[in-house]
């Protein structure tokens, strides 16, 4: 198989309230697009097992996953801050989400797969060792690229986050990890640094005005990304996967295109193939515009299985 999704129905249940832009329908429009474009059944589908306790050790504290449990409402909703909110199904959805990059991440290593594309919800970048935040519970793609290591003995794993806000919770776990670098885009003054500051870690970041578009884009990256990438070398390509720096998405003042996420993905398709051995786990993150979402999704996939 060359590209496989991975996700669960479980995913769908976790519910932030109707008014939300985080909601079900993310996926949904998704899968739509995917069978309007008669991608879907050309694909390999499969379902995740849950995240296992020890998988979610390897980055979150036990403390934190217990605190999680204990305020997992039976009806209604709970606020974690004023952005995030977890409904009876909250957890079960990032069990599954958090066992999908598992699972992808198993298919690739195997061979199984050349890459792998995780349609999930709730997202994890913001999700630090120890806290809930940004519309995130357990960090999707850092509990991937810790099984890569732990489980395949991988030396150099490349984190590629494009979403619009900065991946603070990655960036937080693998602070001083030789083994996992993070290579993150984000837009300058909005979530988690919306009332200023910035990045304090070791990833490679590139922080864009509010107005950038893709021409701004392509420099920055080609500038600053790219030369990191080709000494980093990295083993296995996982990319944090957010369309919400799209022109049409009003969470963000920057002005990205449709053919500039697949150029992104291109480019992290290169970097696979050179160093990687084709190796590739995309993980969706953000994007809260549905159309935009569902058509820079459905490119990336495409790109991704090349159709």
């Amino acid at each position: 198989m060359s590209t496989v999704l991975i996700s669960h129905p479980a995913c769908r249940r976790h519910d932030m309230g109707s008014a939300h832009p985080e909601c079900f329908q993310r996926l949904d429009v998704v899968t739509d697009m995917l069978m309007t474009l008669r991608v879907l059944d050309m694909l390999a589908h499969f379902d995740a097992p849950k995240v296992t306790r020890e998988q979610l050790l390897r980055v979150h504290k036990s403390g934190y996953l217990d605190y999680l449990e204990e305020i997992l409402p039976e009806n209604g909703y709970i606020n974690i801050d004023l952005d995030t909110r977890m409904n009876p199904q909250t957890l079960k959805a990032a069990e599954y989400a958090a066992g999908s990059v598992v699972m992808a991440v198993e298919m690739v290593m195997a061979g199984q797969a050349k890459n792998a594309f995780c349609g999930i919800r709730p997202p994890g970048h913001h999700a630090t060792s120890d806290t809930a935040m940004g519309f995130c519970f357990y960090n999707n793609v850092a509990i991937g690229a810790a099984h890569a290591v732990a489980e395949y003995g991988l030396e150099r794993v490349a984190i590629i986050d494009f979403d619009v806000h900065h991946g603070n919770g990655t960036d937080e776990i693998f602070n001083g990890n030789e083994n996992v670098k993070l290579f993150s885009l984000y837009q300058k003054g909005l979530f988690p640094y919306a009332d200023g500051g910035q990045p304090d870690g070791d990833g490679v970041y590139i922080e864009m005005p509010g107005g950038a578009g893709g021409p701004d884009l392509r420099a920055a990256v080609e500038r600053d990304w790219l030369p990191e990438l080709e000494a980093f070398r990295p083993e296995l390509v996982m990319v944090s996967a957010g369309f919400d720096a799209h022109l049409q998405d009003e969470i963000s003042d920057m002005l990205l295109s449709d053919a500039d996420y697949q150029w992104l993905t291109d480019l992290c398709l290169d970097v696979a193939e050179r160093h990687a051995d084709n190796r590739l786990v995309s993980v969706l993150e953000g994007g809260n515009d549905l159309d935009s979402l569902a058509r820079c999704t459905a490119t990336h996939i495409k790109q991704l299985a090349n159709l």
